[in-house]
């Protein structure tokens, strides 16, 4: 996902008044120089750079220091509305001051209706200096007063425009921040799911491997401990049994830790699932002398198809050697019009299915969900249990 960026309005703020700095100085400086070099020597003169030196100097102030105390936005505003209204009455660059300072009222003010009021302020000053020092002649109606409103509208429009689109570009940045902060938020999310998955696999895979080749290692050596004895033969077989599960278990562990594809006892990397289930029922028989009939029709499922049968096999055939007491096992693997079949019976003792709490069907059901599969669990107490797993099959996967 790519990951907008953008300068947060504060920053854009910042942006504009850097490169507004620049022309103001240099039509502040070009202002002082046509006030030396061609105002007529006298008072007013000095009057109108002093006016002009303050205008500088408050702007130089909020410019260097833009947090001080003293000269705030505000401040600087009315120092230039009074200069203004002060050169209009000297008759010394006002016109000049007034436009070149223009911009300032929309820039400092914030707000467009401050700014409008700002810019009211500074008009009526530059009148009524001007009035104060022409009269009520046809110069000051003909030029001063038409002029005025001329720049004073043109003003206003484009201030008007700029403020809408500065504000548009603040929005749109704070969209592309917010925006920003959601991708992060998501992505953070996405990782913390994407990390518990992985562990609910690892416990999943441990579970149906490393722990179901414990348990039967721990079985099968309680049944030698018994029968070292009575039938040596037997306990040989069994400690057999014993050495291969152990090397199985070695196996899973290591491709584990490796972060390998779900191994599984007999692999299953290729070929028909049936095979490899043949070779887990006849150890299973073999470990615990119980009956198995087995129905496994060769299908060629792909790989994920065949761990997760080969899966819910081991675990039901666990959950029979540590709960059923059974003494027959029934094993019917088919290919249905909807997909994979795969059944297990037992004439055990059965359970009450709400009542289960273990991680083992949980485990089975999800795993199938997964693939878009189905577990359903029967059973009762007396009447054994029935495991029934569905999976589809991709199309132009045959038999």
């Amino acid at each position: 996902m790519a990951v907008l960026t953008a300068s947060p309005p504060d920053a854009l703020w910042a942006t504009s008044l850097r490169r507004w700095n620049m022309v103001c100085w240099a039509l502040f400086g070009a202002m002082t120089v046509g006030l030396v070099t061609s105002a007529p020597p006298g008072g007013s003169k000095y009057a109108a750079l002093a006016l002009l030196g303050s205008v500088m100097l408050c702007y130089a102030v909020l410019d260097r220091f833009p947090a001080n105390p003293v000269v705030r936005p505000q401040v600087y505003l009315w120092v230039l509305v009074l200069a203004l209204g002060g050169l209009a009455y000297l008759g010394s660059s006002y016109a000049a001051l007034f436009m070149v300072t223009l911009p300032h009222y929309w820039m400092f003010a914030r707000t467009p209706r401050a700014s409008m009021g700002f810019l009211g302020f500074a008009t009526g000053a530059t009148l009524a200096g001007s009035l104060s020092r022409q009269g009520w002649s046809a110069e000051f109606f003909g030029e001063t007063l038409v002029s005025t409103l001329i720049v004073v509208a043109v003003g206003v429009l484009i201030g008007l425009w700029a403020h809408s689109v500065v504000a548009q570009s603040s929005e749109r940045a704070r969209l592309i921040e917010e925006l920003e902060r959601t991708q992060a938020r998501l992505s953070e999310a996405h990782q913390r799911q994407g990390a518990a998955d992985e562990r609910e696999r690892i416990a999943r895979d441990i579970h149906d491997t490393l722990a179901q080749g414990f348990a039967s290692i721990i079985v099968l050596a309680e049944a030698v401990r018994g029968g070292l004895s009575d039938d040596p033969a037997r306990s040989a077989r069994q400690l057999r049994s014993i050495e291969f599960t152990a090397r199985e278990n070695l196996a899973e562990a290591r491709e584990l830790v490796a972060s390998a594809q779900p191994p599984g006892p007999g692999r299953v990397d290729s070929g028909s699932v049936a095979q490899t289930l043949r070779r887990t029922l006849a150890r299973f028989a073999e470990d615990t002398q119980l009956t198995v009939d087995a129905d496994l029709a060769d299908l060629d499922c792909d790989q994920q198809t065949r761990i997760a049968l080969l899966r819910c096999t081991q675990e039901s055939l666990a959950n029979i050697r540590k709960h059923a007491c059974a003494s027959t096992v029934g094993v019917v693997l088919a290919r249905r019009p909807y997909g994979v079949e795969l059944e297990i019976t037992d004439d055990g003792t059965g359970f009450v299915v709400g009542e289960s709490k273990g991680f083992g069907l949980d485990g089975m059901r999800n795993r199938l969900t997964e693939l878009g599969g189905r577990l359903t669990v029967t059973s009762s107490v007396g009447d054994g249990t029935r495991i029934l797993a569905t999976l589809p099959v991709p199309d132009g996967v045959g038999e």
